[in-house]
């Protein structure tokens, strides 16, 4: 009952296994425990609190516990300590078998939030169970007559066990007229058998008690006994006689099964059981005639039971045994002798005189591949034969003499389109019925180096991430060649180039048995975006042929640099800002404005301003866009005079890098606003304000002239163009106007008065340029500020720019790397 119940909860467990599964997610980490099996009720196997990453509190919070109805039986969880313990009695054989493993997989369930924990707890065999005999005791009757060597075949003992613990070894007891031998089954098992050694004699000894024992490999073995009680039988008087002592008869080969070939009769002098006969096969006769011929136990009928064949066997000698039913039996013997007698019934036999040679794929016409010769064992003219070779083979076949043949090449070969011909030869021979037979000759073509390897793709894209770890792999490049052996083995190698002025050897490697390229170093997207790896494939062949592909690296933007504060200058050498403002400012008045820069690219470059802290967050404000400092309301007498702000700069990565600058600001009674002054100072009239004008309206109508012209003498060549009809009437008809390797973008970013626009463009093979223009319409003047591309640039160097600047007009123009993606 142990062993039933324990079954049906494997089952439930395994049921209730697979609908968990479909209900939650697992943890991905498998926790696998292992113990005996027959361990005590509360005995430890795990600490699951720990093994899992829960803490003590968690076992009771999170209501810890077994989820299958199989793991409940077996286990539990120990709420106290946070452990898996031993719940019940647990028997390896009942839930496995002799199955060499035994796992039982449990789930641990907890909640808030829920989740699914998979466990194993393997059940490891003990020597719990004993070799067991089917029966405990073997009943033998042995006739006094029988010749000592005659073997008796017992029982086997079985054991529950697997492994070391099972069965190992028999043993008999010690007796002066048996041992104990063993015989080797086809499932690898030896059977015991009992040999004798001693000629019995019933008259002294009519009964023999034998003890077989059986051992296990355990530790202490273990070990099982069966009783063997051997009855000695008196001899039976008289033999079954055959009417003749050797039998002989004839058959046609040609004799279909089922034919009666003879009827053999014996007889026995005894009465009763002792006088009954059966008739047999001698116990030595071989397989082959006991599947061509079969005799019936009772009426000593023989007849054909499989196909005769004179050129085979012409004649066959059978030991034939006649028992009685007598104790002991006694046994009468006689041979029967068959004859066959012969027809006209083979087919001509194709041979190969010497084994087919691989043959060269550049092999001339008339190489030969391979020697036939043709037989047939009948005669006349049903020994003649004639070889045939069927059409569309690149070979021949050339009588040589007698009945040998060459099989000759007469055709070209080309192993990558057929590398092995299955060549079906028929023989006739001139019989009639005419006879055919065929045989299949297989003729391998070897290879010669004439294909080089070729790459799946004759160039290769490849986006990697900067910051990358060194002896990271980039790409797998991969080559076939269509030859074979060592013509189709390929080694990869990097050709010698430059990359920046220095060779590309010291950025990547490749591995030259699989193609496989990693990295030297971590690149950096500010200092290089793309480069170009030219990869050979080389076969072994001789001579060795190679071809080249082509791999572009292009590396991508990650957001690796915080922005850096260039505006002010004092903040962005690392100390406070400082900044004075009238009290008389209004709303809006203009403080000061945050310019910073990221070295990154794209979303990773798009700077916004936030202010972080205030001395009063209501009297200020920053915008998000551009960085400018106004006031949010007029200043108040009850303001303090000295104010503290607190800006952050993030970038838009992810994930985002930001800095922080603080900006004092001083409130000054009779502080005059820079830009009234500015704006008062511009409305006064110039005398140079008319004439610039004058330049500018001249220069506008030169240019305007110069375009019309310009545009004119464009039109007239088109149009003499297009009589030759190589005009180009759309831009997708001209080269001149497409170059697929550029790549423009413009992005524009309105927010209010202050205008965002970035454009993205150059070769994809090239460094490209980023430029981005932030404007304000307030601005009178325009200072264009120029930052070259490099990541080394120190963007100290344009801050007295800014400061002659702001905070009057503010013009930013910026350049950075960008890579396309």
């Amino acid at each position: 009952m142990t062993k039933r119940k324990g079954y049906r909860g494997w089952r439930w467990m395994a049921l209730w296994w697979h609908h968990f599964s479909l209900l939650w997610s697992t943890i991905d980490a498998l926790n696998r425990y292992s113990i005996p099996e027959e361990l005590k009720e509360g005995s430890m196997v795990g600490n699951l609190a720990k093994d899992l990453g829960l803490g003590l509190s968690d076992v009771f919070d999170r209501k810890m516990r077994l989820a299958s109805d199989a793991g409940e039986q077996y286990f539990s969880v120990d709420v106290g300590k946070g452990e898996l313990i031993v719940n019940d009695r647990i028997d390896r054989e009942a839930l496995c078998g002799q199955r060499d493993s035994c796992v039982l997989p449990l789930q641990v369930v907890v909640e808030n939030p829920l989740q699914s924990h998979r466990i194993e707890v393997e059940i490891r065999d003990i020597n719990d169970n004993s070799p067991s005999f089917p029966s405990q005791e073997i009943n033998l009757k042995i006739p006094e007559s029988v010749v000592v060597g005659k073997r008796f075949p017992l029982e086997n003992a079985e054991d529950s066990d697997v492994g070391g613990n099972s069965l190992k070894s028999y043993s008999l007891s010690k007796n002066d007229y048996f041992s104990l031998k063993f015989k080797e089954t086809k499932n690898g098992k030896a059977v015991p058998e009992l040999v004798l050694e001693k000629p019995l004699d019933r008259e002294n000894n009519p009964l023999h008690q034998l003890s077989l024992k059986a051992l296990d490999g355990g530790t202490p073995p273990r070990s099982g006994t069966c009783k063997i009680t051997v009855t000695v039988l008196d001899n039976n008087d008289n033999f079954p006689v055959f009417s003749e002592n050797e039998y002989k008869i004839s058959l046609k080969e040609n004799s279909t099964t089922g034919t009666f070939v003879i009827k053999l009769t014996a007889t026995d002098a005894d009465d009763g059981l002792n006088g009954e006969v059966k008739y047999l096969f001698g116990s030595r006769t071989p397989e082959f005639v006991l599947s061509t011929f079969e005799i019936n136990d009772k009426s000593g009928e023989m007849l054909l039971r499989g196909p005769l064949d004179y050129e085979t066997t012409k004649s066959y000698l059978i030991d034939i045994t006649a028992k009685d039913k007598g104790t002991p039996e006694m046994e009468g013997h006689c041979r029967v002798q068959i004859d066959i007698e012969d027809i006209n019934d083979n087919a001509p036999e194709i041979v190969l005189t010497s084994k087919p040679s691989p043959v060269r794929e550049d092999a001339p016409s008339g190489t030969v591949v391979a020697l036939i010769s043709a037989r047939d064992i009948d005669s006349g003219n049903n020994g003649k034969v004639v070889l045939h070779l069927p059409n569309g083979f690149p070979f021949t076949l050339k009588p040589s003499f007698s009945n040998n043949y060459e099989l000759l090449t007469n055709g070209p070969l080309d192993r990558e389109k057929i590398s092995l011909y299955d060549i079906e030869i028929k023989a006739f021979d001139s019989g009639s019925p005419r006879l055919f037979s065929s045989k299949i000759i297989p003729v391998s073509i070897t290879d010669v180096n004439d294909n080089p390897p070729v790459f799946t793709q004759s160039s290769y894209n490849v986006y990697l991430k900067e910051n990358g770890l060194p002896g990271s792999i980039l790409y797998s490049v991969s080559a076939s060649d269509l030859d074979s052996g060592e013509n189709a083995k390929i080694s990869y190698s990097i050709l010698d180039s430059k990359v920046q002025d220095v060779s590309v050897s010291s950025y990547v490697y490749i591995n030259s048995d699989n193609g496989s390229i990693y990295s030297m170093h971590s690149f950096d997207y500010e200092k290089l975006k793309v480069f170009q790896i030219q990869v050979q494939a080389k076969d072994q062949g001789s001579p060795s042929l190679s071809s080249n592909a082509t791999v572009h690296v292009f590396i991508r933007d990650q957001n690796d640099n915080a922005p850096a504060v260039i505006y002010p200058s004092s903040a962005a050498l690392g100390s406070l800002s400082h900044q004075r403002m009238p009290r008389s400012a209004k709303a809006g008045h203009l403080v000061t404005k945050v310019t910073a820069v990221d070295a990154d690219s794209g979303h990773n470059a798009w700077i916004s301003y936030r202010l972080a802290e205030a001395t009063d967050a209501s009297l200020f404000t920053v915008n998000q866009y551009t960085g400018e400092v106004r006031t949010k309301r007029a200043v108040s007498e009850q303001d303090d005079s000295s104010q503290r702000l607190l800006v952050e700069i993030k970038d838009d990565g992810e994930p985002a890098q930001s800095t922080t600058v603080t900006v004092s600001i001083l409130l000054e009674d009779g502080l005059h606003e820079p830009i009234l002054d500015l704006r008062h100072k511009l409305s006064e009239p110039s005398k140079k304000t008319g004439r610039i004008t004058l330049y500018l309206i001249l220069s506008l109508a030169s240019v305007s002239v110069l375009s019309l012209v310009t545009f004119l003498i464009l039109a007239v060549k088109c149009i003499r163009s297009s009589r030759n009809g190589s005009c180009c009437m759309r831009r997708s008809d001209c080269d001149d106007y497409k170059n697929p390797n550029r790549n423009l973008q413009i992005q524009l970013n309105t927010d209010g008065p202050i205008k965002y626009v970035e454009v993205l463009g150059g070769d994809m093979m090239s460094q490209s340029q980023s430029f981005r223009s932030c404007m304000s319409p307030m601005s009178e003047y325009s200072d264009f500020t120029l930052i070259k591309p490099s990541s080394t640039t120190d963007f100290r160097e344009v801050i007295s720019v800014l400061d002659a600047s702001l905070p009057d007009s503010t013009w930013t123009f910026e350049s950075q790397q960008v890579s396309q993606k």
